[in-house]
């Protein structure tokens, strides 16, 4: 179904989904609850009643946007299916019928142009290449005025808490990830990943050549994690979104 880097991501992802939950809350000592949150009080709804949640995993994200916009339909949309099983066992549970799991490709959306008003992502976009096929597709099914939020660590290149955040990355994230998952290249993966993912400002500049506009990001925790948030032009031209 899905090739070279997505395949790797896909299978990686897959052997830990039942360590996935445990290991987010543990690893963050629970801040990632509180992430999704913020993440989630950017979306905005429109006339598509439509929000697609991008590398939607377990499916946390897109249960915490209904949660704040009851109205709308998500489409959950991850590489890894046996993630998505894990999230749909929790909509089965908690009887929710307007989250919809698909297995896709963040390259290759199987939706039509301007088919919803928001997309968000938490912790994916890092695992996509090239990420400007993802932004190329963002863009397309986005309906005008559509808004992108995306939660994503911060580049392990600046030092944070006078670089105690580094040596987490470095040391503590990947081995206890390989201790409790038994999977030591997951979390080798992980540390790899946000040590080298760009500043926010090279992002937002992605971003922009990607034909975003009202482009804007929000530091949390010191810059551990960062907020971006960017629009679809509509009609008229602003300020950036207000972060």
């Amino acid at each position: 179904m899905f090739e070279g880097h997505s395949r790797r991501v896909a299978s990686m992802f897959g052997r830990i989904a039942g360590w996935y939950d445990f290991l987010n809350h543990f690893l963050s000592l629970g801040l990632d609850m509180y992430w999704r949150y913020r993440l989630v009080r950017f979306v905005r709804t429109g006339d598509t009643g439509r929000v697609l949640d991008l590398a939607a995993g377990t499916l946390d994200v897109a249960r915490e946007i209904r949660r704040q916009k009851p109205d709308g339909a998500v489409l959950g949309l991850d590489l890894t299916l046996p993630m998505l099983r894990r999230g749909l066992g929790k909509l089965q549970r908690h009887g929710e019928t307007q989250i919809l799991p698909v297995g896709g490709d963040a390259t290759t959306l199987p939706l039509p142009e301007r088919s919803v008003d928001c997309i968000t992502i938490a912790f994916g976009i890092r695992n996509i290449q090239p990420r400007s096929d993802a932004y190329a597709e963002m863009h397309r099914v986005l309906a005008p005025g559509g808004r992108v939020c995306i939660l994503e660590f911060g580049s392990g290149r600046n030092r944070i808490w006078k670089g105690l955040y580094n040596v987490y990355l470095k040391t503590i994230l990947p081995l206890t990830g390989r201790l409790i998952s038994r999977d030591a290249e997951a979390y080798a993966y992980l540390a790899e990943t946000i040590q080298a993912f760009p500043e926010a400002r090279e992002l937002a500049g992605e971003l922009l050549e990607a034909g975003f506009t009202r482009v804007g990001y929000l530091p949390l925790q010191s810059g551990i994690v960062y907020l971006h948030v960017a629009e679809k032009a509509a009609e008229e031209k602003g300020t950036p979104p207000d972060c």
